[in-house]
């Protein structure tokens, strides 16, 4: 490893979890009772924000939006695709999961709770945009939260590294095409061109942009300039994503207000995916003989969702206003003390995972 790649690894990974992610289910709460006491309150506005529209997408969330992704994407450092092939276990694992796995189980979930086991608690109609939102989530590989993820479970720092940035370049071939196959089989209308401006929006344009400002801000000052920019603008990041949540309450409210049980109710799949996905790359990492420090964040990174993105396809696709839309932010709320719980889970089962017999814990396995 260059002394470059290691020193933004470790810092990459480095930070403890802040304020603002360690209580996001408490902010994204407080901003789902705002949005419904504003929406209402000032019905006419929010009216008036959903009509700012161009190719049905609302200009005001795209702004949002790209508050989230782009801080996210100046942290991507394709310098580390160069030790792709050092740790091809752990790899693997997590990019089968993502790509091969984890997609179609949470389609699976999302027809079998919503056309079976709710079938009667929902109309019809928003069965299939719940559907459709939690397709979007598990189409989304994480590549923001993963950092804090693997910093929390003492994982390789490099391997994360590596992670994200082969996961982004996968995403921008796949995830257009993937989402387009899961809805069709569940039977939702996919506006292609909506779908392809979504991902070069939301994923093309903030990555050529984060890489972009990651090379000038590295050349004016290296890692610390990066570091410093990014901590500069982590407010709007903040901001974005709170403000993101707030809008669609506001629209969402009265749907809510009629059904009070509707989050549970998305919350449960969502839910039940994260712990399966968790426990299959777990188990598939230890019994693959790959060490926790590797194997640990691959089963993370697999469970996590890119929530973000998810957010801003749903509301192009699907509208503001759309059960679509209410599903992914449902995915907000849950995905924070979920992921946490099974950071103290890898924690906690250290000694068990390192106790198999034929686990080999030199570097490159």
């Amino acid at each position: 490893m260059t002394a470059q790649c290691d020193v933004t690894a470790r810092r990459a990974t480095g930070e403890v979890m802040g304020r603002f992610e360690r209580y996001l289910s408490v902010w994204v709460g407080l901003a789902i009772v705002a949005g419904i006491a504003l929406g209402k309150l000032f019905p006419t506005a929010f009216e008036w924000l959903s009509g700012l529209e161009i190719a049905n997408v609302n200009l005001v969330v795209a702004v949002l939006i790209w508050a989230m992704v782009y801080p996210m994407m100046i942290n991507v450092d394709f310098a580390s695709l160069r030790h792709a092939g050092d740790r091809p276990k752990g790899l693997t694992v997590t990019l089968v999961i993502n790509w091969l796995i984890k997609p179609f189980t949470m389609a699976g979930l999302a027809l079998l709770f919503f056309e079976g086991f709710f079938a009667g608690l929902v109309p019809a109609d928003d069965a299939k945009a719940y559907i459709a939102g939690m397709i979007l989530l598990g189409a989304a590989p994480c590549t923001a939260m993963v950092f804090v993820w693997s910093q929390l479970t003492d994982g390789d720092a490099t391997y994360t590294l590596v992670q994200v940035a082969i996961n982004d370049l996968i995403m921008i071939f796949a995830f257009a095409p993937l989402v387009a196959l899961l809805l069709g089989v569940a039977e939702v209308i996919v506006p292609w061109q909506t779908l392809l401006l979504s991902v070069g929006l939301y994923v093309v344009i903030p990555l050529i942009a984060g890489a972009l400002t990651r090379r000038h801000l590295f050349g004016q000052g290296g890692q610390t300039a990066v570091d410093r920019f990014t901590g500069r603008i982590k407010p709007i990041t903040v901001m974005g994503l709170v403000v993101t949540v707030l809008l669609l309450f506001a629209f969402q409210g009265e749907r809510i207000l009629n059904q009070p049980l509707v989050i549970a109710l998305i919350a449960i799949p969502l839910i039940i995916q994260s712990v399966g996905i968790f426990g299959l790359a777990y188990l598939w990492a230890r019994g693959w003989h790959v060490p926790i420090s590797i194997g640990a964040p691959a089963a993370l990174i697999g469970t996590s969702n890119f929530f973000e993105l998810a957010v801003a396809v749903a509301i192009s696709l699907f509208g503001l206003n759309s059960g679509a839309a209410l599903a992914t932010v449902v995915g907000v709320l849950v995905e924070v003390p979920v992921m946490l719980a099974l950071v103290k889970l890898v924690n906690r089962s250290r000694p068990w995972y390192e106790r198999a017999p034929t686990v080999r814990q030199r570097r490159g396995t």
